[in-house]
């Protein structure tokens, strides 16, 4: 018996914009994220084009859930106590172009944690963010309320009880007896 996760199903819109001024010699246009959406009925299934000019083009990527898990409670408390709580995009490329002339960004998972959205961008994906709205932070916020049981901290042993090692990480001592020198012991 599987027990139904607390999920919302959303639609990304990803926006392609031409690059100005100096950058443009090495790049003439770019991805970025736009916008995440709550899913309509009237978006479909599949992505579409929904605007585009000479200097901008607008894709709809219909049918992301993001759903909440009780491990990642952590993670959704990061998000929500930020000054600003959002969503988070993993995007990637097209190797080959499937529903345009040339490859368009492709969204793969939007999430509401900041674990996720951390341990892709320390895989080198793209990862970009827009805020999300107050309804879904306040139901993120009140999953995170009765899962996320915050960890004691834990006290920090000082510095000065430290065991000492060398520099090859071999136990080390510290003495204030005297090893060598010209001392004169046991003389009167």
């Amino acid at each position: 018996m599987s027990v139904a996760r607390p999920t919302v199903e959303v639609a990304v819109v990803m926006r392609r914009e031409r690059i100005e001024g100096a950058m443009s010699r090495w790049q003439t246009w770019r991805w970025v994220l736009d916008d995440v959406l709550a899913q309509e009925p009237g978006f479909g299934q599949a992505p579409r084009l929904l605007y585009k000019n000479d200097s901008e083009e607008r894709w709809l990527h219909p049918g992301y859930k993001v759903e909440l898990f009780t491990d990642d409670a952590e993670g959704y408390y990061l998000n929500g106590t930020t000054g600003a709580p959002c969503w988070f995009v993993l995007w990637r490329m097209e190797e080959t172009p499937a529903i345009a002339d040339e490859p368009i960004a492709r969204p793969e998972v939007v999430t509401l944690s900041y674990h996720d959205a951390g341990r892709w961008l320390d895989a080198q994906e793209n990862v970009e963010q827009v805020p999300a709205p107050k309804p879904v932070i306040e139901w993120m916020m009140a999953f995170v309320q009765e899962h996320y049981v915050q960890e004691p901290k834990r006290r920090k042993r000082p510095e000065s009880f430290r065991t000492l090692t060398d520099r090859f990480g071999n136990p080390a001592s510290v003495t204030t007896e005297k090893k060598r020198g010209g001392g004169q012991e046991g003389a009167s």
